[in-house]
């Protein structure tokens, strides 16, 4: 086995562009993380091919909090253990729309629904009147390009290094960060075109490389800007930090899993 780290920490957005939660486990399945960005909010005022109400417009939507009402029934598919009993292991399904509701946490500490029009309120204040929003609901996670991003820790040691500055790893808004054995940053860029095995079970093919926005600007507690970190990235790694894979088997990932290149 050529094991080259363990997993670090795991974690989900169930609504696009407000703050994650990190997860002690969590299912992996094709469609991406169970749970992981199942809202978002579309705006009038942005392009047709990526619609979505994001950090980029308004910075303070990373101080919003979303929890799940029922946190078990959010945790993995409601009926994981019997697909996988199934031979050769059937897929399983997601929840009931109403299980998997949410509520908002806001900046100023109150508490409102998912779905509450005071939250489209809040979310356009500040921002340009051209931006007429409205909620949109996936059963599957509304990811920017691939289902799964990750990143090792080492990358962000050593653009904190290049930068000399703290680097928060939640900046990068990944959904795995690794704890790789070699010391070495952005090793992960090696992990294109081949496989990686999790834990028992959950293969991921490693696809690319993840180009970055200004969304890594930003400072996930207080939505301050950074400027300096990206210039970095594009100067000294082609705009690029951490890799998109695909799941090829499904399963449940843990925090301090192994992982193991294939291939």
């Amino acid at each position: 086995m050529n094991i080259i780290g363990t997993v670090e920490s795991l974690w989900r957005y169930p609504v696009k562009s407000m703050r994650g939660e990190e997860l002690n486990e969590m299912f992996a399945g094709f469609s991406g993380v169970y749970g992981d960005r199942l809202f978002a909010f579309r705006s009038s005022a942005s392009r047709k091919g990526f619609p979505y109400l994001t950090g980029r417009e308004q910075r303070q939507m990373l101080r919003y909090r979303p929890r799940f009402r029922h946190p078990d029934k959010a945790a993995a598919p409601v009926n994981l253990t019997e697909a996988e009993s199934i031979a050769p292991g059937t897929n399983p399904v997601y929840a009931d729309s109403a299980d998997l509701m949410l509520d908002v946490e806001t900046p100023a500490g109150n508490t409102v629904a998912i779905d509450d029009p005071a939250l489209i309120d809040m979310l356009r204040d500040g921002i340009d009147d051209k931006h007429h929003l409205t909620l949109l609901r996936s059963e599957r996670a509304m990811t920017d390009c691939r289902p799964l991003s990750l990143l090792a820790l080492q990358s962000v040691r050593q653009l904190a290094e290049e930068t000399g500055t703290t680097v928060d790893k939640r900046r990068f808004r990944a959904n795995i960060y690794l704890d790789l054995t070699s010391i070495e940053g952005f090793a992960e860029d090696r992990f294109v075109g081949r496989s990686l095995r999790i834990g028992s079970k959950v293969v991921i093919s490693v696809l690319e490389r993840d180009p970055r926005c200004m969304m890594i600007t930003l400072d996930p507690d207080t939505g301050e800007k950074a400027p300096a970190l990206l210039k970095k990235v594009a100067q000294a790694h082609s705009g690029m930090a951490g890799v998109y894979g695909a799941v090829l088997a499904e399963g449940t990932l843990r925090k301090g899993d192994p992982v193991e290149l294939l291939n």
